[in-house]
Order: C-alpha cells, then sequence, then structure tokens
C-alpha cells in the first residue's frame, strides 16, 4: 500500500539537505507524496523567524523539484501555536484510508516524549520515518516505555550524511561565506534578491 509522507518544518531556508532527505524518504518508505508542511509559529522555536510569506515563497519553489512533492497548508489556515498532533488530526480526517508517515529527525524522536499529546499523535499515523544526523544516539527501549506502540512504528530512513542546516546557512549568509551550493537555484536566487539573512 502507498502512503503519505508528512514533513514538517520551518523551512528557514528550505535546502537540498531538505529536498535529499525528502526523496529518500519517499523512495525508502514506499510514498505516494510527501506532503511539505509549512509551520508559522512552532512553539519550540526561539529565534525570530523570516516572515511567512518569504519561507512560503521558498517551499513552494523547492516543492516544484519533484512531482512527488505537495506543498500542504493546512498550519497556514488556522491560528498558532501549531502543534503536530492537531495537523495529523486534520490530515487524517481528510485522507481517512491512507497510510500516513510522519517523517522527523532523530533529535525530533528522541524529544517526542515532550511534544504536546504524544500517545495521540502516535496513534493517528502508520508510520515514523526517522531520518538521522551524524551523532545522533537513541535509546528505542526507553522511548516505548514512555509511549507504548512507539517502536512498532518507527522506521529508519538511510541517507547521506549532510552537514547541511538552515541555521548553517544563515550563519554564513550573515556573515558573508559562501552559500549557493547548499541550495537549490531557484531558493538562491530568491534569498539574493531579497537580501534574506543579512544583518540589519
Amino acid at each position: 500500500m502507498n502512503g503519505i509522507g508528512i514533513f514538517g518544518g520551518t523551512f528557514d531556508p528550505p535546502h537540498l539537505g531538505h529536498l535529499i532527505l525528502a526523496a529518500e524518504a519517499g523512495f525508502q518508505l514506499k510514498l505516494e507524496r510527501v506532503l511539505w508542511v509549512l509551520t508559522p509559529t512552532p512553539p519550540h522555536k526561539e529565534q525570530p523567524l523570516t516572515p511567512l510569506f518569504h519561507r512560503l515563497e521558498m517551499v513552494r519553489r523547492i516543492v516544484a523539484q519533484d512531482a512527488m512533492f505537495e506543498f500542504c497548508d493546512l498550519e497556514l489556515q488556522r491560528p498558532g501555536p501549531h502543534y503536530t498532533v492537531d495537523t495529523l488530526s486534520l490530515i487524517r480526517e481528510k485522507y481517512p484510508r491512507e497510510r500516513l508517515v510522519l517523517l522527523l529527525g532523530g533529535d525530533s524522536l528522541r524529544d517526542l516524549p515532550r511534544w504536546s499529546r504524544p500517545a495521540q499523535l502516535i496513534a493517528l499515523c502508520d508510520g515514523i520515518g526517522v531520518m538521522r544526523r551524524p551523532g545522533d544516539v537513541l535509546d528505542l527501549n526507553a522511548l516505548e516505555a514512555d509511549l507504548p506502540g512507539l517502536q512498532a512504528r518507527v522506521q529508519f530512513v538511510e541517507a547521506p550524511l549532510l552537514q547541511i542546516s538552515s541555521r548553517e546557512i544563515r550563519r554564513r549568509i550573515a556573515q558573508g561565506w559562501p552559500f549557493r551550493y547548499y541550495l537549490p537555484a531557484t531558493v538562491y536566487e530568491y534569498i539574493e534578491q531579497h537580501r534574506l539573512y543579512r544583518p540589519t
């Protein structure tokens, strides 16, 4: 059975690492589509975010890179804070018979017990695709003790070890360092056109 991947984030900015991970998750987990869910106001982010209209345009450009990708605007249609469990609930209502796979980084999986209503979140999805960063340490048995049923849903996605992050790209731009090849050309051009991430 094909499925739908849910790939959420602030995407500030979206980069080549996001594209590679989304494509690998789609291929390895046999997903028909990967929904890119742009989060306007995540409850756990502390740094100021780039204005939403800029992030929206960059995500639209990056989603256009692959026919398997689809932009999902559910979190743009309701006020924050935006919790993953609420977004999953809305997606489940829209696709009641589809296999839903939540795509997470290893760090997010480790923190899952501290998320809003994690047990309900697990019940809403059929799988959790975990994309690990270098050096991730995960104790699935401990997580299972906190959240029964979690371990059976976890599937690891093997992907190239990319040391690319949105934070690093923002830092490079602010310091005047090279950053062009961390991004798809259309996103790079947008950042240059609007002079994003430069010191004010």
